[in-house]
């Protein structure tokens, strides 16, 4: 691979995410069109919540061993997005909203006790990858936020028209996302355009936005395994039929 231009790294970037971001799964096709049941609306955001969750978690490691004190400043405006600046503010209070409204007991919810493990090794794997690789491969994981306004437009129409059982407030979560992700998005581009220096330096940032998009993929492979087709669920795991 040949030293690319900062245009040309961004370009590369986007063709990854037309390519292997998760609004491409069959099952967000089913979510979207009204094709889930309200078990697999359930399934879905009961495994999502383990998401949201370690997302602070991620971003706080990420902080912890980042010595440019500008980055940790703007850095920790995700910590605040998702913990919230009190109690019951922020991503996670708002999506634990969203399992309230579907009838998910929360304390069932946030003891993560049927999560698919499917789910588990991909949020962890996200989780140690921030962790453990370079800074740069860190922030170029978080690049998925470039797509995600378009997944959550298409959300929020696709399951309002179609679900009796969601309502705008129900998917509150939703509604300060893309502001969020578009900032957040911003950053990380110009960061990775920035100090991605070398050939190498832009192959470790192209793979691991790869490397993000296969967990948020097989995610939706390991909801869509066990609620959809062949409908396998793990002992122990979410049953929709039986809460």
């Amino acid at each position: 691979m040949k030293l690319l231009a900062p245009e040309k790294l961004e370009a590369a970037l986007r063709e990854i995410g037309e390519r292997r971001y998760h609004r491409l799964h069959p099952f967000h096709g089913m979510l979207h069109s009204g094709k889930c049941s309200k078990g697999q609306v359930q399934a879905w955001a009961l495994n999502r919540y383990y998401y949201q969750a370690m997302i602070p978690i991620k971003d706080a490691s990420l902080i912890a061993r980042c010595e440019d004190s500008a980055v940790r400043r703007e850095w920790r405006s995700r910590l605040v997005d998702h913990d919230g600046a009190y109690d019951g503010d922020g991503g996670i209070a708002r999506w634990l909203k969203l399992t309230d409204s579907l009838g998910l007991d929360r304390d069932y919810v946030t003891s993560l006790r049927g999560l698919l493990p499917g789910t588990r090794f991909a949020v962890e794997a996200y989780v140690h990858f921030v962790r453990d690789k370079t800074l740069l491969e860190a922030i170029a994981s978080s690049l998925t936020e470039m797509f995600s306004p378009v997944i959550i437009g298409e959300r929020m129409a696709g399951m309002l028209a179609n679900y009796n059982f969601v309502s705008r407030e129900t998917l509150s979560y939703f509604d300060k996302r893309p502001p969020q992700a578009q900032r957040d998005a911003d950053f990380a581009l110009g960061y990775v355009k920035q100090h991605a220096k070398t050939a190498e330096q832009q192959k470790l940032v192209l793979a691991a936005l790869e490397f993000k998009c296969g967990v948020l993929w097989s995610m939706l492979d390991a909801l869509s395994y066990a609620y959809v087709a062949p409908g396998h669920i793990p002992p122990g795991a979410f049953q929709p039929d039986s809460r």
